[in-house]
């Protein structure tokens, strides 16, 4: 019996756990790991941490439980600080600090990023640049990411370059998923289920079940996938 009441406050205490976790992220914000400062990293871990104390520990969740909500509470407060004060902001989030430009690589900054040369050159491959000839600026961001701005000689070109005035590109709607018809998405298109069904058909579709996926590209074009391909997807064996 005993072993039973173990495992049974284990569960409850878990599942609060999760509950409080999911609490305090939607509390806090939803961000990327890439888009974390190091401030957020370090509480992300202190929580999780606290938060696994929390299912375990048999003897005094509660404590646990508080200091949760104390690191959540701490977390959002400082995120609102630091949405109002430069100084609060520059403390918990950093400043920016420019490893390379105009030809110069600024090895004092490299030192207070804690990067070497090689990490540097690193990421500039990762970035795509390959010849740092081409790169008028390497930022190193508050989130460790390094941002790179091409010189004009080496950026691609874009159509107001060449001066073209392409049409404006708008996300695709999709009105077929998993052999069914939004009829919400196709109302709000403005479309019907008629004109889809003839651009089915025009494609060679009999019916909606035949289609996987069916995206609008907001004119009179109806991007269509099968549910079978004709033709089987190639296996790729890796060693």
């Amino acid at each position: 019996m005993g072993l039973l009441k173990n495992i049974g406050f284990v569960s409850l205490t878990t599942v609060l756990s999760i509950v409080v976790l999911f609490l305090l992220t939607k509390l806090m914000g939803a961000k990327q790991v890439s888009q974390m400062t190091m401030f957020d990293y370090v509480e992300g871990i202190t929580i999780g941490s606290v938060a696994a104390e929390l299912a375990t520990d048999l003897d005094a969740p509660l404590n646990s439980l508080t200091a949760l909500v104390i690191y959540g509470l701490a977390a959002v407060g400082i995120s609102l600080w630091t949405s109002h004060s430069l100084t609060a902001r520059r403390v918990f989030t950093g400043k920016p600090l420019v490893l390379l430009e105009n030809g110069v690589i600024y090895r004092e900054n490299l030192k207070k990023a804690k990067l070497d040369l090689n990490e540097f050159l690193t990421f500039c491959r990762i970035g795509g640049w390959f010849d740092l000839n081409q790169l008028q600026t390497a930022i190193l961001e508050h989130n460790g990411i390094v941002s790179f701005l091409p010189k004009e000689t080496d950026r691609p070109a874009t159509p107001s370059d060449l001066g073209q005035t392409p049409k404006k590109t708008v996300p695709q709607t999709p009105f077929i998923m998993d052999g069914r018809l939004l009829s919400g998405n196709i109302r709000q298109a403005g479309k019907a289920e008629s004109w889809v069904h003839r651009a089915l058909l025009r494609q060679g579709y009999q019916e909606e079940k035949d289609v996987l996926l069916a995206l609008w590209d907001g004119g009179e074009k109806l991007t269509v996938f099968p549910m079978q391909p004709a033709k089987p997807a190639s296996q790729i064996e890796t060693l």
